[in-house]
């Protein structure tokens, strides 16, 4: 499955109350790094945490740029190569959307400098028009300061509505719309996100959100899009996911349309013949 990769985002390093960058296990990171090398993908550290602790250490010019040295600091000390910006969610209200803006060129100006490493951001599916969506700004990519967007085209749940699929292939389509069409991303750095996990519709999302392996794992058809299963209390319900054929689609329509296609996250996989990983390289023609 490395070998299936261009990139892989280790997820996370973590921005805490201080405004510090907390790395939890860093033999597991070189665990990871050592074995996407070898199969020839390259490694960056994504960067996730509160927004409550984004929003504190990106306030200031000074917070900002300490947080950034830390970072870099471990990137040049595990051999990586970018960063991944994974703050959910700025917001237009709040003014996150401005410091956000500052953070992710900073975040440039370190990563860029002598074209050395990568930055790129993972950003909402911009279906829903508001202080969310409207956080990104167009600056981001019309000054080339960061390399790629990975477009988190999935959880669209409701715990009230029933029957409510949280990525179906509309989704996607919207999602390319409203960020290429709309906003003018440009095609070469969109990447479309998809989900290797389900959810359920009109229930609790606590403890009833399920990998796509533990799905297949209760008896579900890897074809399928729905199943009906039992997780967090919960029996025979109905959990929504994407499976082989609608993965297939979307890497399709990856392929024609944007530059590339993430999927949160291996783990969620399977691990045979129905990893959607590999279906979406038999689509798009990925040798592996």
């Amino acid at each position: 499955k490395f070998r299936m990769c261009n990139v892989i985002n280790y997820a996370f390093a973590t921005v805490n109350s201080s405004g510090n960058a907390v790395l939890g296990n860093s033999s597991h990171l070189l665990e990871v790094k050592t074995k996407a090398k070898t199969n020839g993908a390259k490694v960056f550290l994504s960067i996730s945490g509160v927004a409550a602790d984004f929003k504190n250490m990106s306030a200031s010019v000074g917070a900002r740029t300490s947080f950034i040295n830390q970072v870099m600091n471990m990137v040049r000390t595990y051999g990586l190569d970018g960063v991944d910006v994974d703050w959910e969610f700025p917001r237009t209200d709040d003014g996150t959307d401005i410091t956000y803006t500052a953070l992710m060129k900073q975040f440039s100006d370190s990563c860029h400098m002598g074209s050395k490493y990568y930055l790129t951001a993972a950003i909402t599916a911009g279906k829903y028009a508001g202080a969310i969506r409207d956080a990104i700004k167009s600056e981001l990519w019309q000054g080339n300061y960061v390399d790629w967007f990975n477009i988190m085209s999935y959880d669209d749940f409701s715990t009230t509505l029933p029957y409510k699929q949280h990525c179906d292939y509309a989704l996607a389509t919207t999602s390319i719309n409203y960020w290429i069409n709309t906003r003018g991303l440009p095609a070469t750095k969109a990447v479309l996100g998809i989900a290797g996990y389900g959810r359920p519709s009109g229930i609790t999302q606590s403890g009833t959100v399920l990998s796509y392996n533990d799905i297949l794992l209760q008896g579900a058809n890897p074809q399928s899009d729905s199943a009906i299963v039992t997780a967090g209390g919960f029996t025979n319900y109905t959990i929504y996911y994407n499976g082989l054929a609608t993965v297939k689609k979307k890497a399709m329509l990856a392929k024609q349309s944007v530059n590339g296609i993430m999927i949160w996250e291996k783990s969620h996989d399977a691990h045979d013949n129905n990893s959607l990983l590999k279906a979406v390289c038999d689509t798009v023609g990925r040798s592996y």
